[in-house]
């Protein structure tokens, strides 16, 4: 089976992702690894800095020295940090946080709605999906929202408000074809999402397995 190197920014992300490769394709041979000083330290300056694009570039060639035959980044405010480390690495095989579930998203739906849990992530995930829908010629819009305070519940191990801050967040998406949960943590808070709305929810992990796995198969 492949061996897979996860590379995370925050604890939060770790076991939403394991336990969606162990839903859906338990045979491949992941392994974490955990820099969880980036998203304070983000959050913290307000901006991707070149030191951090380094401290991504490290961690991908790390990586690649394991033997990994595939990343799967996890982060999804350190976008052209992970360009960057991904450049570094080429040609191993990487996947940016929400890459897959953007190209699903463009290529299926005309109005798509977001929610984030993460703020400073909203504005580059927006920017990358602009730039995905161009290069794809798409017509598509994306409606943006932020489920304020979720992230810091999950932190407390509040894992039910977590999930319900979200779901009253995609309350205001709820007129899209589809809606996307931003940050790789907010997977679980899908099936409150489902009581009221009855339209595809996407999530990064499992857009992003589903990929890995025809890629590498």
């Amino acid at each position: 089976m492949p061996r897979i190197s996860l590379i995370h920014a925050t604890p939060l992300a770790v076991q939403p992702v394991n336990r969606a490769f162990a839903d859906a394709w338990p045979e491949a041979d992941i392994y974490n690894l955990l820099e969880d000083s980036l998203a304070p330290d983000l959050a913290s300056s307000g901006q991707l800095t070149p030191e951090m694009t380094s401290r991504f570039e490290r961690l991908a060639l790390y990586a690649k020295d394991t033997g990994a035959e595939a990343i799967l980044f996890t982060c999804s405010a350190f976008g052209p940090a992970i360009e960057a480390a991904t450049k570094s690495v080429a040609p191993l095989l990487t996947l940016k946080p929400n890459e897959a579930m953007f190209h699903e998203a463009i290529s299926t739906y005309q109005r798509v709605g977001m929610v984030a849990t993460f703020g400073p992530s909203l504005a580059p995930m927006a920017r990358e999906f602009k730039q995905m829908t161009e290069d794809l010629q798409s017509a598509v819009t994306l409606e943006t929202t932020l489920a304020t305070g979720a992230m810091e519940q999950l932190a407390l191990g509040n894992s039910d408000s977590h999930n319900q801050m979200i779901a009253d967040a995609a309350r205001r998406l709820a007129h899209c074809d589809a809606i996307m949960l931003a940050q790789f943590s907010m997977a679980e808070a899908k099936p409150e999402i489902t009581k009221f709305y009855d339209r595809p929810i996407l999530t990064s992990p499992s857009s992003a397995i589903a990929a890995l796995r025809r890629n590498l198969a």
